[in-house]
């Protein structure tokens, strides 16, 4: 399989600054999970697209596989105050999912939900970028549970919060609504660079 490498478009490795204000840079990959990491099936997982689209859409494993598959270059940042560089992902453009939907006029936002019941929310606008994956692997290896796989979305220019564990589809809805960390009190948005850590 040949896999398409984009620019980096997603304003992560060509942030100046490169790292945020409030960020310390990290070697490894912190593991922070809220509970315990969800048993998942590949066998029956399914992702879906619902909401505000012209056409639903119910993607097995093998058949996300068959999409184009990307390969992307970007930054993590944790609201924790840690930072990753250059992480290598490969999966599928969340924009090439979305487009399969055709999301309706009034869509305007996107909550992300995860096995499990985590759920955040992201602008559909910021998920236009080459680099806002549904990503399978890192760094060459199948991203581990205890860092979201099999699948995790990758939104690498706001804090990595937004990039959900074991995604399991993408809700279009026409009103901000905050998700899970957002009602506890977690920025609506997310922005390391205006260090939008917080409501």
């Amino acid at each position: 399989m040949t896999l398409e490498t984009p620019p980096d478009t997603s304003h992560s490795t060509a942030r100046t600054p490169r790292l945020p204000k409030g960020q310390r840079l990290t070697e490894g990959w912190p593991v922070l999970s809220y509970g315990s990491n969800p048993r998942i099936d590949l066998a029956t997982w399914e992702f879906r697209v619902f909401g505000l689209v012209e056409q639903e859409v119910r993607l097995s494993w093998e058949q996300l596989q068959a999409l184009p598959q990307v390969r992307s270059r970007s930054d993590m940042h944790c609201v924790t105050t840690w930072s990753k560089y250059d992480n290598d992902w490969e999966g599928v453009r969340i924009s090439d999912v979305l487009a399969l939907a055709k999301p309706l006029p009034a869509a305007k936002h996107v909550m992300f939900h995860s096995y499990g019941g985590y759920t955040t929310n992201v602008p559909l606008d910021e998920l236009q970028y080459d680099a806002a994956l549904l990503a399978h692997t890192h760094n060459g290896e199948p991203i581990a549970p205890d860092h979201g796989g099999p699948l995790r979305g990758v939104i690498p220019h706001l804090y990595f919060w937004k990039s959900a564990k074991w995604v399991r589809g993408m809700e279009l809805i026409a009103d901000e609504r905050p998700g899970f960390w957002e009602m506890y009190g977690y920025h609506i948005h997310g922005d390391p660079w205006t260090e939008e850590r917080y409501s």
